[in-house]
């Protein structure tokens, strides 16, 4: 019996069984009945000639033609099945007429043309393809009437030669020899025009009769004639067209000739040009090419038909392509890439059965450019589509490794986002191709996950406050986006969450990938896609990436994706059942499907997702089940779990991750009770960890990581009860589920397996290995100390941390662990390229730049001492605050060389730049630096040694303050309550600091002062300062209240574990100036609203002289700390204090300290970095500042010289002329106040007379002020001198400019009719400066011989000129 064709079946199997049901015989099952067409005529004419169905119909056989298709290769002929039905000529060709109407493959494929560089050369396009038979009747018809009335050659030539577009001829400059009239009858035929396309049986007559004319006419010219018709000939047609006629006579002749006339054989010019006017009119029917033989492709045969007229420019596409060369240009070549995303270099020649020469730009070159994947992405084959998708995922991933930072120019992800890929993807996910929406998914993920950054999150998930992290929220933002001073964070982020609603996708995507993407609500299509489409594990994984990567961007993410209708449910369901097919975990076992199968992505998507909040921690533990889940996950030991084994201890240390998160806002704490058994189970398992070398090992670690993080939040929640218990204020918060005895006996446990891990520092392996468990241990420890010293009844603490302190100081005898932290690649600080941004990172992509992986030695690695050292300090921190007694046990720890050389380079590098990929690095490592300080300050006072590292330390401290960022508030607040002011840190003031400051300078302005004093009084008031600038930071409360929730463990006040979004640090860096700037802007709000403030109030006072005090201790003692703030900003804060009120400046404290930072500023070196041109910090405009100083000065300085030396300081000549024109334009009242004497003004005149002034605006602006009398030397001698010297040296330059001279002399002229003859005698005889002069500068006796003639020139002409004014 004869077996029916199967799925999967070939066609040569087909074929098989077609001949085997031919050969049986048998009948059809179905039988095709086909009815007669009437248009065919009568049906038995029609099946007379028509074969059975059976032996044709079945069998397609085509003679000599192969499976497979050759290129050109034309289908074999056909004869005409209906003859005797059809309508044709008499002589129609029906072979002819089957071909025009031939819809078979191989005609088809024979008609495509590939157009070739050369056809698009030719300006002349001549058809050689046939004509209709009606078309070939009335061209015989009207050939045979033009050639009656044909007109000579001569006159042809005549009337051609006039071709407007004709172009210079090549060859045409020289004389060429006379011909000689023999040679014009050796041609006895024509050598070009056949006649053949003519259409009629007179063809060949026709040509020979044109020809005969032509030498008719050639013998009736004359030599000169025919030589100067040659010329113009050649003056009018195209070159190429020249070059194609007589390359057609060289063809005839065998052989190829150059592209120049020949002088002997004129004629055969002539007679190419005739044949061409020929062809152009229509007479004559020219099949021509370039080419030979040699040059086609393939060889025709004479068995093949049509092939008589062989069409070089059709075969051009089959030639071998040229070799690929790179191009000699400035500008870089296209870039293209291969099917697996790589650069394929511009002169790589690779085979064409890659596949990758399937375009028309560049053909010889391989590879696909991005323009040409966009284009084949929107194609209507699935498969292309699907190609282009995977190639640019691949591009996508390999641009974000860095592979083409070196190769390339720009950004790849950029290029791709500018150009519209996001939202290429976000439509291609709406596909209904599977294998599309695959292909999107896989690029989505490429784009936006880098698995390397989960990595390192994950391994800094068990460090000190490892569970927080930063929203991965980019940094920047629209200039319309920036939200006024006013509004406070609440106004802010409605006000910017509704101006994001507003906008476009595009807009928001822009900006904010994440945020656009969400826009579009792609988290409901991945939720069709997990739960109706159900694709393969691999695209299941890249959604589960692309959903941990959206919550991480912020809390409102985490809500949208929580709010999303039946997403967690679906992924809860589907990958994180409570059973499950065993046969998953069984060797070789080829996992099609991941649904039903639990998936250790999918808990940690629930895991990042549930540290979003606190609330969204609630509804997964209840709403979605998820408490059950974490009680199947955990109670099962990983050997036990029907998954792989990596699988299975990845499942499991994600559930504890889970668990931690949780408990970190004090829930799920139930359940500790519940799974006790399986904790202490785990807890005594932990040694076995010392010797284990299993390949699994550093899993097996992270999960028993985990397990301890647990414990110590459970630990953080338990020692509160008793708090919570007694707390009396506002509204009372039920305590947790668990009690300080439960969880009292975990401490042996760990303290034993912690001494145990100590043992093995001195093997650097095994160390390394346990690292991530041995910090755990260490912060366990330094929680449950803390907790137990806070309960209503500690019993045997001291003992507990004697023994302790013993067991923690063995790892510091030696001090080698210290010494990592000298090693520059450990530090962020020290080595600030560990943590830039990526070659390939993008604004609206935040990204933590890990991709590829951090080296061993970097501040994340793996070899990185400050994650262990952090949690030491930590412990020793909480020791040595419950047990002060032990803190003289750990003064070793201080002196360590390799902790004071990495401190000592941290704080004088400069301050690092915030960034996604930098801010989560330095947050560790400002928490190591603070636990140092904080250990410093205990030891302050009970080491009598202590004070050599108290500078060092306060510069740590001072610099930490303008570093910390947000999330940070408790550390900052703690810096400056007890390191910043603490009279500790500052030996100098103890040690001869002010006495020392007395021999450096001399304060003059009118005060007898010296600046030792006020530096003594300043230290003297340092708890005051304090007092003050804590207040003034009372507005970071609410934040502060968040942080130390999170920093002191009190678990039922964190609302989330997502920190603040990153914009800059918490404190600005001019933040010692904070208390002055914050009064100025209080004062300037309350006079803008019509408010008038006649006296200031004590408090004011009081608040300027703290803050003028501390500036001042800073800048004498700490001036480095201060190098960060521009001098120019610092002089701008200070002119603050003459713009609050009206006469605070005239108060004596403020007036004293004020005149001290004035004389520093004006130290030489600090003068020389003054610059008031560039753009200053918190400062829109500078001169907008100058002018409010300038009117305050006018209305309130009353004359006095502190303020009036701020008002001169800005007229340098080296800053900008606008400031100068300012006072001496539209505020010359400030000149009569400016009395400041020469003996007591701070900065060197030279400052304002070199070099000379070249404004002459200014210049007449002077000199108007001196002739008008509005300046003066006894009212502002400063400016006087100023003025006089720069008009002197205008007015005897040398510039031969004629504006400038015209003006000079003009000048001069002036002077010398002056009244005033001291004026007059200052601007002549000014000769230099000179401070010990009353004066300020020194007058010639006698002019200079060259200063004197050229004062006659000029005088002698203008009385020349008033002579003759008065005798006219």
């Amino acid at each position: 019996m004869l077996s029916r064709p199967k799925p999967g079946e070939s066609e040569a199997d087909l074929l098989h069984f077609q001949n085997q049901f031919l050969a049986a015989g048998a009948s059809p099952a179905v039988k095709i009945v086909k009815k007669a067409d009437k248009r065919k005529g009568k049906e038995g004419s029609t099946d007379a000639e028509t074969p059975s169905l059976q032996d044709s119909k079945d069998v397609v056989m085509l003679d000599g033609f192969p499976d497979t298709l050759p290129a050109l290769t034309p289908a074999p002929p056909k004869k005409s099945k209906i003859k005797s039905a059809s309508v044709h000529f008499e002589d129609e060709d029906p072979e002819e007429r089957l071909e025009s109407h031939d819809r078979h493959i191989t005609a088809v494929f024979s008609k495509i043309i590939v157009m070739d560089a050369w056809l698009s050369r030719l300006q002349v396009q001549l058809g050689s393809g046939r004509k209709s038979i009606f078309a070939q009747k009335m061209a015989a018809k009207r050939a045979a009437e033009k050639a009656a009335a044909a007109p000579s050659a001569a006159e042809c030539v005549q009337v051609r030669s006039a071709a407007p577009d004709a172009l210079d001829p090549v060859g045409s400059t020289g004389e060429a020899p006379l011909p000689s009239n023999g040679d014009f009858l050796t041609s006895q035929r024509p050598c070009l025009i056949t006649g053949e396309g003519l259409g009629s049986q007179k063809s060949e007559e026709e040509a020979q009769a044109i020809h005969r004319e032509n030498l008719e006419k050639l013998q009736s010219m004359s030599e000169e004639e025919i030589l100067q018709e040659q010329a113009r000939l050649l003056a009018q047609l195209d070159p190429s067209l020249v070059a194609f006629l007589k390359s057609q006579r060289g063809n005839n002749e065998g052989q190829k000739k150059e592209l120049k006339m020949e002088p002997n054989r004129p004629e055969e010019f002539v007679e190419s040009l005739i044949s061409f006017i020929s062809v152009l009119e229509g007479k004559t029917d020219v099949s021509f090419s370039p080419h030979t033989d040699d040059d086609l492709p393939v060889k025709p045969r004479k068995e093949w038909i049509h092939m008589d007229n062989v069409e070089f420019e059709k075969l051009e596409w089959m030639k071998d392509l040229p070799s690929p060369r790179q191009k000699k240009t400035k500008k870089g070549m296209q870039a293209r890439f291969s099917l697996k995303g790589e650069l394929i270099p511009a002169d790589a020649d690779l085979p064409t059965h890659l596949g990758l020469h399937h375009h028309g730009e560049e053909a010889e070159r391989a590879g696909y450019s991005l323009q040409e994947l966009f284009h084949l992405s929107r194609s209507q084959v699935t498969q292309q589509r699907t190609l282009a998708l995977q190639v640019l995922g691949r591009i996508v991933q390999r641009a974000r490794a860095g592979e083409f930072a070196s190769s390339l120019k720009g950004s790849v992800l950029r290029l791709l986002l500018d150009a519209g890929f996001l939202f290429l993807l976000r439509f291609s996910l709406d596909d209904a191709v599977e294998n599309v929406m695959a292909a999107s998914v896989g690029a989505l993920q490429a784009l936006l996950v880098s698995l390397d950054d989960e990595k390192y999150l994950d391994w800094t998930f068990s460090w000190y406050q490892g569970m927080a992290a930063f929203p991965f929220v980019p940094n920047n933002e629209e200039e319309e986006e920036e939200e006024e001073e006013e509004l406070n964070g609440t106004a802010k982020s409605q006000d910017k969450k509704l101006k994001d609603d507003n906008k476009p996708d595009p807009d928001v995507a822009r900006y904010d990938v994440v945020k656009g993407l969400l826009k579009t609500k792609i988290q409901h299509r991945l939720r069709y896609i997990l739960e109706v489409v159900r694709p393969v594990p691999t695209v299941v994984l890249d959604i589960l990436h692309i959903l941990t990567h959206m919550a991480r961007h912020s809390s409102e993410a985490c809500n949208q994706l929580l709010d999303c209708p039946r997403l967690i449910e679906t992924i809860v369901r589907e990958f994180l059942p409570t059973q499950w097919d065993p046969k998953v975990a069984e060797p070789g076992f080829l996992l099609t499907s991941l649904h039903g199968v639990a998936c250790a992505s999918a808990m940690k998507f629930i895991r990042v997702l549930a540290s979003g909040g606190r609330n969204a921690t609630a509804r997964l533990l209840n709403t979605f089940e998820m408490k059950s889940r974490l009680s199947r996950f955990i109670a099962e030991d990983p050997q036990d779990v029907p998954l792989a084994r990596e699988e299975a201890l990845r499942l499991s240390t994600e559930a504890f991750r889970l668990w931690a998160v949780a408990a970190g806002y004090g829930q799920a704490c139930d359940l500790y009770s519940d799974l006790y058994p399986v904790l202490v189970r785990i807890l005594q398992s932990l040694p076995e960890l010392l010797g284990g070398k299993s390949p699994v090992v550093e899993l097996a670690v992270q999960r028993a990581a985990a397990v301890v993080t647990v414990l110590t939040h459970v630990t953080q929640t338990a020692g509160y009860t008793a708090e919570l218990s007694n707390s009396e204020d506002g509204e009372p918060i039920p305590p947790p589920p668990v009690a300080w005895s439960q969880v009292s006996g975990l401490q042996p446990f760990l303290e034993t397996s912690l001494k145990k891990i100590f043992q093995q520092i001195s093997q650097s392996e095994t160390w390394q290995t346990l690292q991530p468990l041995t910090t755990t241990c260490v912060i366990f420890l330094g929680v449950y100390y803390s907790a137990y010293s806070q309960q209503v009844r500690p019993d045997n603490t001291g003992c507990l941390l004697i023994s302790l302190a013993s067991a923690c100081v063995l790892p510091l005898k030696t001090g080698t662990y210290w010494q990592y932290l000298k090693r520059q690649p450990c530090s962020a600080l020290c080595n600030p390229l560990s943590c830039s941004p990526a070659p390939e990172s993008v604004g609206s992509i935040a990204s933590l730049s890990c991709t590829g992986g951090k080296p061993p030695l970097s501040l994340v690695g793996s070899k990185s001492p400050f994650p262990f050292l952090t949690a030491l300090l930590f412990l020793i921190n909480n020791i040595t605050h419950i047990h002060k007694g032990l803190t003289s046990k750990y003064s070793s720890v201080l002196g360590f060389k390799g902790l004071k050389d990495y401190l000592h380079q941290s704080w004088q590098t400069g301050p690092p730049s915030v960034t996604p990929s930098s801010a989560w690095i330095l947050r560790h490592e400002y928490h190591l630096q603070y636990f140092v300080l904080a250990l410093a300050r205990r030891m302050a006072g009970t080491c009598p040694d202590y004070t050599q590292h108290a500078s060092l330390h306060h510069c740590v401290a001072m610099a930490l303050l303008s570093r910390l960022l947000p999330g940070s508030e408790h550390l900052a607040h703690e810096v400056l309550l007890d390191l910043a002011f603490n009279p500790e840190f500052l030996p100098e003031g103890k040690a001869g600091g002010p006495e020392a400051a007395d021999f450096s300078d001399i304060l003059h302005l009118g005060t007898s002062v010296t600046r030792g004093a006020l530096l003594r009084e300043s230290y003297q008031n340092l708890p005051s300062i304090r007092s003050c600038y804590l207040s003034h930071f009372v507005h970071l409360q609410p934040t502060l209240m968040r942080s130390q929730a999170s920093y002191q463990g009190r678990n039922y006040l964190v609302q989330s574990m997502l920190l603040p979004e990153v914009r800059g640090p918490i404190l600005p860096s001019d933040w010692p100036f904070f208390p002055l700037i914050s009064l100025y802007n209080k004062v300037t709000n309350a006079e803008t609203r019509g408010a008038i403030l006649n006296s200031l109030p004590l408090d004011f006072i009081n608040t300027v002289t703290w803050n003028l005090q501390w500036v001042l201790l800073l800048e004498t003692w700490r001036s480095k700390i201060l190098q960060s703030i521009p001098t120019a900003a610092k002089l701008a804060r200070l002119m603050c204090v003459f713009l609050t009120g009206s006469d605070l400046f005239l108060e004596a404290p403020i007036h004293r300290y004020t005149a001290a930072l004035l004389s520093v500023y004006c130290q030489p070196k600090i003068l020389d970095s003054l610059n008031l041109d560039a753009p200053l910090p918190g400062l829109a405009s500078f001169h907008d500042l100058y002018i409010s100083l300038l009117e305050q000065f006018e209305g309130v300085s009353f004359g006095d010289p502190l303020f009036g030396v701020f008002v001169l300081l800005p007229l340098q000549k080296r800053f900008s002329v606008h400031l100068r024109l300012s006072v001496f334009g539209e505020h010359t009242n400030t000149l009569r106040a400016l009395g400041v004497p020469l003996q007591q003004f701070p900065v060197p005149l030279e400052r304002y007379t070199s070099p000379p002034e070249d404004n002459l605006n200014l210049l007449r602006l002077y000199f108007r002020t001196l002739v008008t009398g509005a300046l003066r030397h006894t009212w502002c001698p400063v400016l006087y001198v100023v003025a006089v010297a720069h008009v002197n040296s205008f007015i005897f330059s040398q510039e031969s400019t004629t504006q400038v001279d015209a003006a000079r002399k003009s000048m001069l002229r002036k002077t010398w009719l002056l009244v005033d003859e001291n004026l007059k005698k200052h601007l002549l005889y000014y000769k230099l400066l000179n401070a010990e002069s009353p004066l300020g500068f020194d007058l010639y006796e006698q002019l200079p011989p060259m200063r004197l003639k050229y004062l006659q020139i000029v005088t002698q002409k203008e009385i020349t000129e008033d002579a003759s004014a008065v005798d006219s």
